[in-house]
């Protein structure tokens, strides 16, 4: 099934608004640069007579545009850029580490463009998110048996009160309390439609939201409250293959998710969560029929909460819930990201 692409007005008004709910719906070409863009892209816009619009970055291609330099349609937006990887993998093998300006600049980085990079696609200045790689580290090796005072000093803090008063400032509760909290590792994960959110505990997926997603904040107060737990950003071994998987699945390479989830919500929610999964690849249901396999075929709008309250997108596939009339309705993420994934699916299942 060929995607329609929204009105050339609506995605007009989106390049010139840099929407980046449009992330991943169109590509504007600008005819008298022979340039390609996404809808976020901070050059210079045309006037309206002079773009055109095209469904995916390969038939941009097909028509002789070059990808801007800018925005680089070509990746994903907020990927790690070359210059960056070596420093992150470094961080990731030693989450100890402390990194002063002087030291970014040994390594032939410049410092204000780490900073500029992190606050604008984490959210965070560099050196709160290696507090918080520090922070994480300390918590597991507390809740598995180690004594305060040596993670303390293991962590690089020269003494026991400033350890203390980062741990507390950055997870909400003082170190004594590990054994008896939990912690939810954030991170980003990338797609074509924009940088999801995702979150994780030692048992498991959690959280995959997209990051625009205007609900989001309070999806995240929800998650805490429901796992007792605090969030803060780092790594997790489940990360790795939850980014495979999503790979794969845009890449139209995966139908089906292995990775472990953590459902936190009621009862209720968690069986209709449970009955989603069971919607095969490429197809839909409604929500009425949704209701009918739940069990009670009156309760339509309860099924469409638990629908919206859903905190794990894709891989729980609320996606694939639509109208009774077969109109596209009730997408956290946005009505055009639901028929984008709608569509992958219908062309590979």
């Amino acid at each position: 099934m060929k995607q329609q692409l929204p009105h050339r007005d609506v995605m007009y008004n989106a390049l010139q608004n840099k929407d980046s709910r449009f992330e991943g719906i169109f590509f504007s070409g600008v005819k008298t640069t022979g340039i390609f863009c996404r809808p976020t892209c901070t050059a210079r816009k045309p006037k309206i007579g002079n773009v055109e619009f095209f469904e995916s970055a390969a038939d941009a291609l097909l028509q002789g545009y070059r990808p801007c330099r800018i925005c680089n349609p070509l990746g994903y937006r907020g990927a790690i850029p070359d210059w960056l990887k070596s420093l992150l993998d470094e961080i990731n093998e030693n989450p100890d580490i402390r990194l002063k300006d002087q030291d970014l600049k040994q390594r032939g980085i410049e410092p204000s463009r780490v900073r500029r990079w992190f606050k604008n696609n984490l959210g965070l200045t560099f050196q709160a998110y290696l507090r918080a790689m520090r922070i994480g580290q300390a918590f597991g090796r507390i809740r598995f048996g180690e004594k305060i005072i040596e993670t303390a000093f293991e962590s690089g803090y020269e003494s026991l009160s400033g350890f203390t008063s980062s741990f507390k400032n950055t997870t909400g509760f003082s170190p004594n309390q590990s054994h008896s909290q939990q912690i939810i590792t954030i991170t980003r994960i990338l797609s074509p439609l924009g940088p999801l959110i995702a979150g994780a505990t030692r048992e498991g997926i959690c959280l995959l939201e997209f990051a625009d997603r205007r609900m989001v904040e309070t999806q995240l107060e929800r998650l805490k409250k429901s796992l007792k737990a605090e969030l803060i950003p780092g790594t997790n071994k489940y990360f790795k293959p939850l980014n495979k998987q999503i790979t794969e699945y845009f890449n139209e390479k995966r139908k089906e998710f292995t990775i472990p989830l953590v459902l936190a919500g009621t009862a209720f929610q968690e069986k209709v969560w449970s009955v989603l999964r069971t919607i095969p690849y490429g197809s839909t249901r409604s929500y009425k029929e949704q209701a009918e396999i739940v069990g009670d075929p009156k309760a339509v709008r309860a099924v469409a909460r638990a629908n919206g309250d859903n905190r794990i997108a894709i891989i729980i596939p609320c996606h694939r819930v639509i109208g009774a009339n077969g109109k596209l309705v009730g997408y956290g993420g946005g009505l055009w990201r639901k028929k984008y994934l709608l569509n992958l699916e219908s062309k590979n299942r």
